[in-house]
């Protein structure tokens, strides 16, 4: 983890027309500049579910504006643990379409809302489907909560990729569609400051005036698992890259991820809601 401030919780994006909106990160001429841009960045998409009318309200439901935001930002009571940690999938991720409730199982018990953006447009791995519902990763605490939202409510894509952490050996794999794209070395957490495992997701991007180390901040939906704070945020784990190039390989972190500049730059470009495996080995 390094000495970043996240930033606050985005406003509601608005759209220019009809379709999903994507958002990716590319380094240009100058260091630093964060680009939005609407291409593919490896999604497939496909249709989602049209869903009600965003106005209204199901009998017996529960407004939205009751229930606490899903964020890095917030912690949730009885949420759903992770029931595999270290499980892969088929790459869908969602994209709620409205803010919309999450529930602690199909047709179950309101727990938090999910709004459409958080670091930029909110996407989410899938874990596993029931007829009507999707059950996602969140991005609050406890790490790996997970809950379920109506499938109606969201867009879905398939990323054809997975970043996989290996803290034994130090290393960082980028993997596209089951095969090894590249590993680079990588710095992660001190022992008394560990990175945590579990499976997390690329949650956003950002660019932190506030320090120099690096040009671009990715932050994960998982948290440190003895800070409460850190640098003014929440003790979310994020990938950034360090300038010091001896960090990578070693335990050296207050539980972020340091890469090299090349993977950094690779890695900016996977999409949002792309799984992320830490393990031990």
């Amino acid at each position: 983890m390094s000495q970043h401030i996240a930033p606050p919780e985005a406003a509601p994006s608005r759209g220019t027309g009809p379709g999903p909106s994507r958002r990716g990160i590319v380094f240009g001429a100058i260091a630093g500049v964060v680009v939005a841009i609407a291409v593919a960045l490896g999604f497939t998409f496909f249709s989602g579910g049209g869903g009600t009318d965003p106005s209204s309200v199901a009998e017996g439901e529960v407004p939205t504006g009751d229930l606490p935001a899903s964020t890095t930002y917030t912690e949730l009571a009885g949420a759903p643990a992770d029931p595999d940690p270290t499980g892969t999938t088929n790459g869908l991720v969602v994209h709620p379409v409205r803010e919309t409730p999450v529930r602690d199982a199909p047709d179950g018990r309101p727990i938090a809302r999910m709004e459409t953006t958080q670091f930029g447009d909110t996407w989410l791995p899938v874990i596993a489907e029931q007829p009507g519902w999707v059950q996602v990763l969140l991005p609050s605490k406890p790490s790996s909560s997970t809950g379920w939202m109506r499938a109606d409510d969201v867009e879905r894509a398939i990323t054809p990729y997975v970043i996989k952490v290996h803290l034994g050996a130090k290393k960082l794999e980028l993997v596209r569609e089951g095969k090894v794209v590249d590993t680079w070395s990588a710095g992660v957490g001190l022992p008394e400051t560990p990175t945590p495992t579990g499976r997390t997701f690329l949650l956003g991007a950002f660019a932190d005036e506030n320090q120099a180390h690096s040009p671009v901040i990715l932050p994960l939906g998982t948290h440190s698992p003895t800070l409460d704070t850190f640098g003014g945020g929440p003790g979310t784990v994020a990938i950034h890259t360090w300038p010091d190039a001896s960090v990578f390989g070693t335990a050296v972190s207050n539980g972020c991820i340091r890469v090299p500049q090349d993977a950094l730059q690779q890695l900016a470009e996977v999409p949002l809601g792309t799984l992320v495996i830490i393990d031990e080995e």
